[in-house]
């Protein structure tokens, strides 16, 4: 069975033109529309890197009575196999050329085997042949080292990591190296999959994956090894590459907080902060926000994220809450305003400043961490500013009295309609 814990802190929708409908109706195309087209700028392709952990424990054959090393060589060649001529790919490893017990040397190991770059299938398979369980795992380094390999592009980047083992060679830490690649805003995604059915394993896993916006998944059969990895390529080569959000630093008060306009923000919270952002809203618009907030390290129990929208005087206009108990990965909550709310002597050429409020209650739990220069929670950010979608005027039902109103009239009516039909059927029905 696989599981798969995958933290949503927001989805990108793309919008897919009806080509079929639109060649039954035109004749040509325009001649702008061409020149645009022909003018953009091609897309740049997202890249991947497979990283494998190559330690002396993936000697170890306990799935499906192969060893982990050869299940894992086996995936890869599928997969390799498989991906188109136009892939980035590149391939990592850690562990795999010292078998000393020299830690400081051990812990240095990690090396790229092929370049991300368009695949060379016999060269990735003849390097992927050769490896050998050897050495210790410098989990953290191999992160950063494949984060340095994908580059800092436009385009989406992803790192799939197998290993069967937590790291041993802290520092780094994992998990704080995924916080700060996370934290640089270069829109890298780890996928984490965990070849061992050990909890402190699974723990850091989960813990990479949801500090970048990846998954983790538990592989114990050959058949789930490889099919998750075919998935993760497919999934990142195939999927359009996204504009990634603008990382923004809010404040601690309203005054002085940077001024968002419709986008997807980034920015990181620490523990019981409050961040404050501004959105300008005219009277005939309405805000939309969202914050979305990936809960990256242990957490004590019971903990929520609340936004707020404020005015520039400090009073709430409303808020949106969410909470969690300990089993949840991301906490996400959305608030709506209109300008039309605002009152006269608080508009200014019809428009308004409003203060969005993030705020936290999280506590740290056992093994966080809990330092000043720590970094913060990541949280995402989504504003929206659309027109206003007023109540309709008439018929005015819902509205108080006049609904009371109605029913009671509606009733009356019923009762007398009733009452006149019953004389006529029991007069009529004496009558025969």
């Amino acid at each position: 069975m696989i599981t798969i814990i995958a933290p949503v802190i927001h989805r990108r929708v793309s919008i897919v033109a009806v080509l079929g409908l639109l060649g039954a109706v035109a004749v040509a195309p325009s001649a702008a529309l061409a020149d645009e087209t022909e003018n953009a700028p091609p897309a740049e392709p997202a890249k991947v890197e497979l990283v494998l952990d190559v330690s002396g424990s993936m000697k170890a054959a306990d799935i499906d009575g192969k060893t982990r090393i050869s299940v894992a060589k086996d995936a890869f060649n599928t997969v390799v196999d498989a991906v188109p001529e136009t892939t980035q790919l590149g391939i990592r490893v850690l562990g795999a050329t010292y078998g000393g017990d020299d830690k400081a040397v051990g812990c240095k190991d990690s090396q790229q085997l092929i370049p991300v770059g368009t695949v060379n299938k016999v060269a990735a398979k003849n390097a992927i042949a050769s490896l050998q369980p050897t050495g210790f795992t410098p989990v953290g380094l191999a992160l950063r080292g494949a984060a340095q390999d994908l580059g800092t592009g436009g385009s989406s980047r992803h790192v799939i990591l197998i290993t069967d083992g937590e790291d041993t060679c802290a520092p780094p830490d994992p998990c704080e190296v995924a916080r700060e690649l996370a934290a640089q805003g270069t829109n890298l995604v780890v996928d984490t999959l965990g070849l061992a059915p050990d909890e402190k394993v699974r723990q850091q896993l989960v813990c990479i994956a949801t500090a970048t916006g990846g998954t983790y998944t538990a592989a114990q059969t050959p058949n789930e090894l490889t099919d998750r990895i075919t998935q993760l390529v497919e999934r990142a080569v195939d999927v359009p590459a996204a504009a990634p959000p603008v990382a923004v630093t809010g404040t601690d008060v309203c005054e002085g907080a940077p001024t968002l306009t419709a986008g997807i923000y980034t920015d990181r919270e620490k523990f019981e902060e409050h961040r404050f952002y501004r959105v300008v809203v005219a009277e005939d618009q309405e805000l939309r926000a969202s914050v979305s907030v990936a809960l990256d390290r242990p957490l004590q129990r019971d903990y929520g994220v609340l936004l707020r929208a404020i005015s520039t005087d400090g009073r709430e206009l409303v808020r949106g809450t969410d909470a969690g108990s300990g089993r949840t990965d991301v906490l996400s909550t959305g608030l709506r305003y209109s300008g039309a709310y605002a009152e006269a002597e608080e508009k200014t050429d019809a428009e308004r400043v409003v203060c969005l409020a993030v705020s936290n209650s999280f506590a740290a739990g056992a093994g966080a961490a809990t330092a000043a220069n720590a970094p913060g929670m990541p949280i995402e950010l989504s504003i929206d500013v659309v027109d206003a979608s007023p109540a309709p005027d008439a018929p005015g039902l819902g509205r108080g009295f006049l609904l009371l109103l109605v029913l009671a009239v509606s009733g009356l009516v019923a009762g007398l309609l009733a009452g006149w039909l019953t004389r006529w059927w029991v007069a009529t029905w004496r009558e025969n």
